[in-house]
C-alpha cells in the first residue's frame, strides 16, 4: 500500500473518532479537536485527488493548505495550554514535557502547508502515493516520521522549497507532519 493512502487513512479514521470524541470535550480542548477534525476533513477531501482517484482541482488543494495553515503554528501551540490534557483530550502527557519538539511540528505543519499552498497550480507529479522519494532524495536523508529530519532537529525545507514541488509531494509532506505528531503526541485509541 503506497504511503499517501496509509497516511491518508489515518488521518480520517483519526477524524471519525475525534467527532465521537468531542461529545465529552468542552472549551479549549473542543476547540482544539474541532481543529484537528477540520484538517482531517481537509485531507479526505484532497487525499482522493492526490491518489488519482477523483479530479484535481487546485483551488480545492489551496483551500486546505490555507485551513491547515489557520490551524498550524502558534494557532495550534495556543490550543494546547499546560493543564488540559487528560480525558477528554487525546494529548499524551508528551505534549508538554516534549513542548519544543510539538512546537516545532506545529511550525513545520505551518511552513509545509505554505508550500502546499503555492504548489496546488503545480499540478500532480505522477507520484501516485509513492512518498519515499519524499523521506530520501528530496529531504536528503531520514524519513519525516521517524528519522532525523522530521523528529530529530535536521534541517526541513521552507515553503518557498515546497511551493515548486508537484502538489502531490506538497501534500505527502504536509500530511507526514501530521502523521508524525500524531504518532508522537497523541494517544491511540482504545
Amino acid at each position: 500500500m503506497k504511503k499517501t493512502t496509509i497516511v491518508a487513512a489515518v488521518l480520517i479514521a483519526g477524524t471519525a473518532v475525534t467527532a465521537f470524541a468531542h461529545s465529552g470535550a468542552t472549551g479549549i480542548v473542543k476547540e482544539r479537536m474541532d481543529a484537528m477534525l477540520a484538517m482531517g476533513k481537509a485531507v479526505k477531501t484532497v487525499a482522493p485527488m492526490m491518489r488519482g482517484e477523483t479530479a484535481y482541482d487546485a483551488e480545492t488543494v489551496r483551500d486546505a493548505a490555507r485551513l491547515f495553515q489557520q490551524h498550524a503554528g502558534e494557532s495550534m501551540t495556543n490550543l494546547f495550554p499546560e493543564g488540559t490534557g487528560g480525558m477528554p483530550s487525546e494529548a499524551k502527557d508528551e505534549v508538554w514535557t516534549d513542548w519544543d519538539r510539538f512546537a516545532a511540528l506545529a511550525s513545520q505543519l505551518e511552513e509545509n502547508s505554505e508550500g502546499l499552498e503555492r504548489a496546488a497550480d503545480n499540478g500532480l507529479g505522477g507520484m501516485g502515493g509513492n512518498t519515499s522519494m519524499v523521506g530520501t532524495s528530496m529531504m536528503g536523508g531520514g524519513s519525516m516520521m521517524g528519522g532525523s529530519t522530521m523528529m530529530g532537529g535536521g534541517d526541513m525545507m521552507d515553503a518557498a522549497a515546497i511551493a515548486e514541488m508537484p502538489a502531490d509531494a506538497a501534500f505527502a509532506m504536509t500530511t507526514q507532519v501530521c502523521s508524525a505528531c500524531h504518532e508522537r503526541f497523541r494517544a491511540e485509541e482504545d
